[in-house]
């Protein structure tokens, strides 16, 4: 028997929701926001410039006893942040001027230092970006989001018409800025990997979105006598199945790998959990019934009328 997540023929009033699901919505928005503004982005090597590495220590350290052990060598003021466990710490130095023998010589007296105090310590990685190449990726990354946003948008216009592609925009900027806020309240490092988990999220759920949009339009064209709300929870409740099915198997995978997948994608896999679960709400219950508030159903029989007219000019 195949197992179903969603039962057939449901008639759940998504519409009837939609004034609590936009406070909610708001709410969220407006909050992270706020935490960008206030708490900002734990910036990565990647997007800062500078020398990173990942320590392992046999039992946590005291960061304010490691910290000064670390300024004690003379390398520069350092930044200590625990990664993923109280035993793993990231440890950010200026980078140093020179060539490239110097980072190597700044890593060998942070090791020398720590061997000397903390016994079994292991360096499992380490990273350096300049100044220079830290600016373009922030650019870059930028510019990656951005134009993402634009393509969708000029997409679903083009796709279907204006007013489904202001309520996709609307939903994918609340996923984008939530997911965003969830780093900034977590300083969970915000490097080119979550850069990646941004713009799959994006991906995702304009798929999600696109589906049930072309479910609506099709019922527009199916049932032009029913109320407009009626319809959106008729295409809603009719795609549901599937939505709710592909969101759980992903999550299912994502969940697997946040608990037991290394430490290095945490912050990528956590992103993705996060924007599952937000694109999902915003798909269901969010950019569908933004559709009323843009009038769809008013708009859509004005061009359903305008083709007829055209159609019969011809004949």
């Amino acid at each position: 028997m195949p197992l179903k997540l969603v039962p057939d023929n449901t008639n759940i009033g998504f519409v009837k929701l939609r004034f609590i699901a936009f406070a909610l919505t708001l709410a969220l928005t407006i909050g992270a926001g706020a935490l960008l503004a206030v708490r900002g982005l734990n910036l990565g090597v990647d997007f800062v410039g500078g020398l990173t590495m990942q320590v392992e220590f046999a039992q946590a350290p005291a960061l304010d006893t490691l910290r000064g052990r670390v300024d004690r060598v003379g390398v520069g003021d350092s930044a200590l942040q625990e990664f993923g466990n109280p035993q793993t710490i990231l440890i950010r130095l200026p980078l140093p001027e020179g060539e490239e023998g110097a980072v190597q010589r700044v890593v060998g007296k942070v090791r020398t230092a720590l061997e000397q105090d903390y016994k079994g310590v292991k360096f499992a990685r380490v990273e350096s970006v300049s100044g220079k190449v830290s600016e373009e990726l922030i650019t870059d990354g930028l510019w990656a989001v951005g134009l993402s946003m634009l393509f969708v948008a000029v997409f679903t216009w083009f796709r279907f018409e204006w007013y489904f592609g202001v309520s996709t925009v609307v939903a994918l900027v609340h996923d984008v800025v939530v997911t965003l806020g969830f780093f900034a309240l977590t300083q969970l490092e915000f490097d080119l990997n979550i850069v990646a988990a941004v713009l799959t999220i994006i991906g995702y759920s304009l798929n999600d979105k696109v589906v049930i949009d072309d479910r609506i339009r099709e019922n527009l064209r199916k049932y032009r006598q029913m109320d407009i709300k009626q319809i959106i929870d008729l295409s809603v409740n009719e795609t549901l199945p599937r939505t709710v099915m592909t969101s759980v198997t992903l999550l299912a995978a994502l969940l697997a790998l946040l608990f037991l997948g290394p430490e290095v994608i945490f912050g990528f896999t956590a992103a993705m959990v996060l924007g599952i679960v937000v694109g999902t709400y915003s798909s269901i219950f969010v950019s569908s019934s933004l559709l009323i508030t843009l009038g769809v159903k008013q708009r859509a029989a004005g061009s359903e009328d305008a083709r007829a007219k055209g159609a019969e000019r011809i004949d």
